[in-house]
């Protein structure tokens, strides 16, 4: 479909386009609010800048698409495939993003609070900088992710694998990561302080100079971790165990 004639068209108040080839399509800055878009292809689409809040994507094809600094408050992108998509500093508060296939998109600076990635895809993505306080994170994939920075206080990661990952400086403070896969993840400077880490897989992976003031380790797995803290702080950033 031709954006010319998509745009006269949602001007005239039609707002389904379920199923539309949008492939390439440059709809950068574009008004497109509660579009439905559900199935599409919009295949390496330029929606720079759009605003697309409320707007419906579910199962959309936008694979290599620039959604930058897009408005998708309240979106459903339920199943939707952003795969090598760029959402540098995208606006997605409250979005639905369950099963959604995010793996190596660029989501750095991005606003996801509130936003649903219940089993979402997002193995090698880069999250750096990205709020995502009160996300649902439940069952996740973040295996090689980079969440450097990110904020995280708040979300729910029950079943979330974050393997390999980069969370140096994140902000996990009071958070409930009970039996989480943290294996070989970089925590460096991470900020865990009142943290959950009950039965955590936390195979060589590096807390050097991370917070973990009141943090619970009840049973989780330290194997080769690295500490580097202080022994004269110690008791300052070690983790206290409880039974």
């Amino acid at each position: 479909m031709k954006v010319s004639r998509l745009l006269r068209l949602y001007e005239a108040g039609n707002t389904d386009f379920n199923g539309s080839d949008l492939q390439g399509a440059d709809l950068s800055r574009a008004i497109l609010i509660q579009i439905n878009l559900d199935r599409a292809n919009s295949i390496g689409a330029d929606l720079r800048r759009a605003f697309l809040t409320r707007a419906s994507l579910r199962e959309a094809r936008l694979n290599w698409a620039d959604l930058s600094f897009v408005k998708l408050g309240d979106g459903d992108l339920c199943g939707c495939d952003l795969t090598k998509a760029k959402l540098i500093g995208a606006f997605m508060v409250k979005a639905n993003l369950s099963d959604a296939k995010l793996s190596g998109a660029n989501l750095e600076g991005a606003n996801l609070r509130g936003a649903n990635l219940r089993g979402a895809n997002l193995c090698g993505a880069n999250l750096a900088g990205t709020n995502l306080r009160g996300t649902d994170l439940r069952g996740a994939n973040f295996n090689w992710a980079n969440l450097a920075e990110a904020k995280l206080s708040g979300a729910r990661l029950d079943e979330a694998s974050f393997r390999h990952a980069n969370l140096s400086g994140a902000y996990l403070n009071g958070t409930n990561l009970t039996k989480v896969n943290l294996e070989r993840t970089d925590l460096s400077q991470a900020k865990l302080n009142g943290a959950d880490l009950h039965g955590a897989d936390l195979s060589t992976a590096n807390l050097s100079e991370a917070a973990l003031k009141g943090a619970i380790l009840t049973e989780a797995q330290f194997d080769r971790v690295r500490w580097c803290v202080p022994l004269m702080s110690a008791s300052m950033t070690m983790p206290r165990v409880v039974s």
